[in-house]
């Protein structure tokens, strides 16, 4: 395969930061290759270099496309040589139609008038590409699955006839059988030619589809392998400068008096309320463990945290006891008066305020603790955002470090801390380790066993099972809004969890 990219010595520099420090980065026409790296590492760095967000002269070396020496000042210069990127955070306008989104900056159009027979006709094609010819282009783009949205973004960056297609952690919010869709396409796209680079922290699909492997660490390419001479084990070792013997790292758990119970809990549709989202599930938690809750997609998880934290709308029934007393938690408030908190699935959203420093959001839950007659502490708040910074290993420059800028790994850590300044008895992890590389995932790991020394009571979710099952002391099982199944995890298996979750009977 010929060298279709090549970036050479790329530096690039922001205040105080060398995010890049003489990268090097090869891709051959039509192969896969993987870019992998903690979260800092610069992988979204460079991508941002090849793909003209960060413009020629604003860092240092020099990019070459097909041997041609590129010199990119704008996002549609890189586009114009064929290349397109993918971002994690999707791109497209939600509240227009599937056909307008693809054509968005290459209207078809004459006098200012755009022709919509092209625009629909050009969108079955590329719909049709990506394996979506079952969606009707009028459709509003909101309306859809993250998953139909994201192969949506793939096939806006094929019809800019893209040669070199760049995804940043295409999969981080799709299903199991979206990612299976999506890494067919890419096995596709490969036998046509078009050049792949896939960022993902995933690693068992990163082996499954690519041909090269690239790590980053600290700015710096340390190595650049056929994915056939390396391991996972291997790769997470150059990832983070060490060995990581054992992944997950669970310790045995000496559980005490249950903190919580839910007894036939239900939660009600808010547009619906004779619509049941969870169905009369019961189960306990205690002291010194970690409760680990399975399911598909839209089997009640997610809602069913939610509800009992009083962050959905819709209604509930059931008990919910805490230390034996039954407790009515109505909002959010009373859930962290109560000793619960929660790191929801989507901190962007509903766990961080990006705008704000560290220490207003570490500190944001907990704020009475920390002021008289309604005025902040503001040496408080500064001590205890540095103490979170320490002790969760938080790499910023200070406590005022805007959220926003820091990488998806250390957010984690900023709403954990959040968390834990409100002193839980309750911690409920909802997919705590979702877009984060394997260096910061096993800090938190550690950290969940910290805590549960300590005898806080853990539920943990995650649709990834061999993380529910390495740091599990009891494991859970949802389908359809039900309580399907409850293992300890020395019984557990993948086997078991997968049957139990799709309304199998588990033996």
């Amino acid at each position: 395969m010929s060298v279709v990219l090549e970036m050479k010595n790329i530096t690039k520099e922001f205040p105080g930061v060398k995010a890049l420090d003489q990268v090097n980065f090869v891709a051959k026409k039509g192969e896969i290759h993987a870019l992998c790296g903690e979260n800092g590492a610069g992988k979204s760095t460079l991508m941002k270099v090849l793909s003209g967000l960060y413009p020629s002269g604003t860092y240092d070396g020099t990019l070459e496309i097909n041997g041609k020496v590129c010199e990119f000042k704008t996002i549609k210069d890189a586009e114009k040589a064929g290349i397109s990127i993918i971002y994690q955070e999707l791109a497209l306008a939600k509240q227009m139609t599937v056909a307008e989104n693809l054509i968005l900056g290459n209207e078809p159009a004459k006098f200012g008038i755009i022709n919509k027979n092209i625009m629909f006709k050009e969108a079955e094609k590329w719909l049709k590409e990506v394996g979506l010819k079952g969606v009707n282009p009028e459709t509003i783009t909101g309306t859809l699955g993250i998953g139909k949205q994201q192969l949506i973004e793939i096939a806006k960056a094929l019809s800019k006839n893209a040669n070199i297609l760049i995804l940043d952690e295409p999969t981080a919010a799709l299903t199991e059988q979206e990612v299976r869709i999506l890494l067919d396409i890419l096995l596709e796209f490969k036998e046509r030619g078009v050049t792949c680079i896939y960022i993902s922290h995933k690693l068992n699909e990163v082996f499954e589809i690519a041909d090269t492997i690239t790590v980053l660490r600290d700015g710096q390419t340390v190595s650049t392998q056929p994915a056939s001479e390396l391991t996972e084990d291997k790769v997470i070792s150059l990832m983070v400068g060490r060995e990581i013997k054992e992944r997950f790292p669970r310790i045995k758990a000496e559980p005490k008096e249950t903190v919580l119970s839910v007894r036939d809990y239900s939660v009600f549709d808010q547009e619906n309320a004779s619509k049941k989202l969870v169905d009369s599930v019961s189960f306990d938690v205690r002291k010194g463990e970690i409760l680990g809750i399975s399911g598909l997609m839209g089997s009640g998880r997610t809602e069913l945290v939610m509800s009992l934290f009083g962050g959905l709308q819709g209604g509930n029934s059931g008990e919910v006891l805490i230390d034996g007393k039954k407790v009515k938690i109505k909002n959010t408030k009373q859930a962290i008066q109560q000793g619960l908190s929660l790191v929801s699935e989507d901190r962007k959203k509903y766990g961080l305020i990006l705008d704000m420093d560290i220490k207003s959001n570490i500190s944001i839950s907990s704020l009475p603790s920390i002021s008289n007659r309604q005025v902040i502490n503001k040496n408080e708040e500064i001590s205890h955002g540095n103490k979170y910074i320490d002790s969760l290993r938080i790499k910023a420059n200070s406590v005022e470090t805007v959220t926003g800028t820091l990488s998806g790994g250390n957010q984690q850590k900023v709403v954990l801390g959040k968390c834990l300044m409100t002193k839980p008895k309750v911690l409920i992890l909802d997919e705590p380790t979702r877009g984060i590389d394997v260096g910061a995932k096993f800090e938190i790991y550690n950290l969940m066993n910290q805590l549960i020394r300590e005898g806080v009571a853990i539920i943990m979710i995650s649709s990834e099972l061999p993380e529910v099952m390495g740091m599990s002391h009891r494991i859970m099982v949802m389908s359809e809004g039900q309580k399907a199944a409850e293992f300890v995890a020395e019984e557990a298996t993948q086997e078991k969890i997968m049957v139990a979750a799709t309304g199998g009977v588990t033996v």
